[in-house]
């Protein structure tokens, strides 16, 4: 999710830069619905990657690589910059195959175009903005993330919110489930509506809205936009939320907020153990990997909310 929501940005330059071109994406189906309204993409090609499992999978990938369309297209980005995100590329027979020099799994060698990335990688977005730079397109606007409004959730929600998704993929990265429960209980009488894959198992407060597991990605970026402030871990939902709004703290342990933190220079972050802008912070140590405590993250939220509620 943090790879698309990451790359919008560089598919809006190309769009502003040659507005007559036909742009196609294409993407795994779970994140389609990132880019079913986007302007700048004419059409999405869907990646059933669960479809090529198995030892007959590569049979069926093949199949499934010659019957998609835009055959030999003049120019193809890799993004992702994975084998199977470069052999699809020139399998379509691109004119012209452009990727980054960060390429994993041997990408870089379907390509016809290498972009140097420094050492010290930029953000996310800028690191994918420099890709389409490198072939001539300006990238002097602001970084434009076209998102879709989502779906509006059945469930009945409070006029006003608080959003939290304390949970992630990434090792190390997720709050404890008796944390969780705790800033719950901390934030009483707030309304905390609950997002997020994991399920907890421990009795919930009256006032938090238990939607674990529930929400479409639809719905999720109603939430987003919906929500008074949102506190998200490291995560697919937090880049998606840094989108959409600076209203956001986002909790790194051991991540680096100048690589992949919230974009938005006034929103939030959580590192090193303070509370700071995503414009006041500097450095890419790490001098601490502990996430902050429930009171510490309830005192914050109060204080960051006290015109809101």
């Amino acid at each position: 999710m943090g790879d698309v929501v990451h790359t919008l940005p560089a598919v809006a330059d190309l769009r502003r830069h040659w507005p007559e071109s036909e742009i196609a994406w294409l993407i795994n189906p779970e994140w389609e619905p990132l880019i079913a309204e986007n302007p700048a993409v004419d059409r999405i090609l869907v990646f059933p990657r669960r479809d090529f499992r198995g030892l007959s999978g590569w049979i069926r990938f093949f199949r499934w690589l010659i019957r998609l369309p835009y055959r030999r297209p003049d120019l193809a980005l890799d993004f992702q910059g994975l084998f199977r995100t470069a052999l699809i590329a020139r399998g379509l027979g691109s004119r012209w195959l452009a990727g980054m020099s960060d390429a994993r799994e041997g990408a870089a060698f379907f390509y016809h175009q290498t972009v140097p990335i420094p050492p010290h990688p930029p953000h996310s977005v800028e690191r994918y903005r420099s890709l389409v730079h490198a072939l001539g397109v300006p990238i002097s606007a602001p970084p434009e993330f076209s998102l879709p409004l989502g779906k509006k959730i059945e469930h009945p929600l409070p006029a006003r919110f608080l959003l939290l998704h304390p949970f992630s993929r990434g090792a190390g990265k997720s709050l404890s489930q008796p944390d969780v429960v705790s800033l719950c209980q901390q934030l009483a009488p707030l309304p905390v509506v609950l997002v997020g894959s994991e399920k907890i198992d421990a009795p919930l407060p009256d006032h938090v809205i238990d939607l674990l597991g529930k929400t479409t990605l639809s719905e999720l970026i109603w939430l987003i936009r919906e929500a008074a402030f949102t506190v998200s871990v490291d995560s697919g939902p937090m880049h998606l939320a840094a989108a959409l709004t600076d209203r956001l703290l986002s909790i790194h342990t051991w991540s680096n907020p100048l690589s992949v933190g919230p974009y938005r220079p006034s929103a939030w972050i959580w590192k090193n153990e303070k509370f700071l802008r995503m414009a006041e912070y500097q450095s890419a140590s790490n001098e601490s990997v502990q996430a902050p405590t429930p009171p510490a993250t309830a005192a914050f939220l109060r204080e960051r909310l006290r015109e809101v509620f």
